[in-house]
């Protein structure tokens, strides 16, 4: 994804293992993902780079994140801001959403749940993001899904259709985009039409 077109995104949290899940999550779909542990540092941050979205830890253990949200809401009334937190309820739920959170979701993040959110957010807010390689990243998402699911590895895979396991490595992480020829053996390989890469894409 070029620089300008990549949706930059902002994860706050202070526990690193959640921070290094999504950021692989979200790295692996395209997006350019920057952390940071220090919720009290969330604004200034936020202030100094351009971010279209920030997902924000607001744990009931976590205070600076929740003071994070407000400060944010201060000085942008319209960032995405997606919250996370360890231990949901309905009053953190109302209290997050008064503060015009996106969503609300609880850790640990479910992939495909964020994966849901975030694209429900891209078209809500009408966040740019370059078609093409959204669908280069949604393209090889699905090859490697049917891939595992069949399973195979890489090398076999590449051994079935005559490709580099190079090229069918960037291709899964979305880096090149699969030509027809190139599709067409992935596919018969793998055991399914070609338009099962594309449906509601």
């Amino acid at each position: 994804m070029s620089k300008e077109h990549q949706l930059n995104v902002l994860l706050v949290d202070r526990d690193a293992a959640s921070t290094a899940e999504l950021k692989r999550i979200l790295t692996t779909d395209g997006f350019q993902v920057e952390v940071l542990n220090e919720p009290d540092r969330a604004a200034e941050e936020i202030r100094s780079h351009g971010y279209q979205l920030v997902i924000l830890d607001v744990s009931p253990s976590n205070q600076a994140g929740v003071r994070a949200l407000e400060e944010i809401r201060l000085q942008d009334d319209d960032l995405c801001v997606i919250a996370t937190t360890e231990v949901a309820s309905v009053e953190m739920a109302i209290s997050t959403m008064k503060k015009q959170a996106f969503h609300y979701l609880q850790k640990p993040v479910d992939e495909e749940e964020i994966r849901a959110v975030l694209e429900e957010a891209i078209k809500a807010k009408g966040l740019h993001v370059d078609q093409d390689t959204r669908l280069n990243v949604e393209v090889g998402r699905r090859i490697r899904e049917r891939r595992h699911g069949c399973p195979l590895t890489l090398k076999q895979l590449a051994n079935r259709t005559g490709l580099s396991v190079s090229l069918i490595s960037q291709i899964e992480l979305g880096k090149s985009a699969a030509s027809v020829s190139t599709l067409r053996r992935v596919s018969t390989a793998l055991g399914v039409r070609m338009g099962h890469f594309f449906e509601t894409v």
